[in-house]
């Protein structure tokens, strides 16, 4: 199964050019590691809207994974989860509660992380903090679950197990 991803950026500085983003090519690379066939850039962009935006795009595009970078804290200009909630269809709570719990006990403020998970059309979507640290500890959640979880938002069934005599 070919998984196609994209990976947006929201931060202000990154796309005005303030600096460069660093979080967008680790998450390309993650996600290629993980065996996707990724765009060679991130797409990087002002949050709110313009987040929603290259979301919908994303979703019209057919792709089947989308992972944000940024946004998802609590300063006035962090707005990638209301964005994101915008687009979904519907929620999965258990992907951002595992992203959060796995950075916890290291980072104590990754508990301030808003980010969601979910689904839009057959879509799913996962925000990310926009550090380095943060990408690389989403790809180590979304890892075991990745192929599954589009799998299930194509359709496929859970595999059966045996009943038992």
């Amino acid at each position: 199964m070919t998984i196609q991803a994209r990976v947006i950026v929201a931060s202000n500085r990154a796309a005005t050019g303030v600096y460069a983003d660093t979080s967008g090519p680790r998450l390309v690379a993650g996600l290629r590691d993980l065996g996707c066939s990724v765009e060679d850039d991130s797409v990087v962009v002002h949050d709110g809207e313009p987040v929603a935006e290259a979301l919908r795009a994303a979703v019209a595009d057919g792709i089947d994974v989308v992972l944000t970078s940024g946004g998802t804290g609590v300063t006035p200009t962090d707005r990638t989860p209301e964005a994101t909630r915008g687009v979904l269809d519907f929620e999965i709570p258990g992907i951002a509660e595992a992203i959060r719990a796995y950075s916890r006990d290291r980072v104590p403020a990754a508990a301030l992380s808003r980010g969601l998970a979910g689904v839009a059309g057959r879509t799913l979507i996962v925000n990310l903090p926009g550090s380095t640290g943060g990408a690389k500890d989403g790809l180590a959640v979304l890892g075991p679950l990745l192929r599954h979880t589009v799998d299930q938002i194509r359709g496929g069934d859970h595999p059966r197990m045996p009943e038992a005599e």
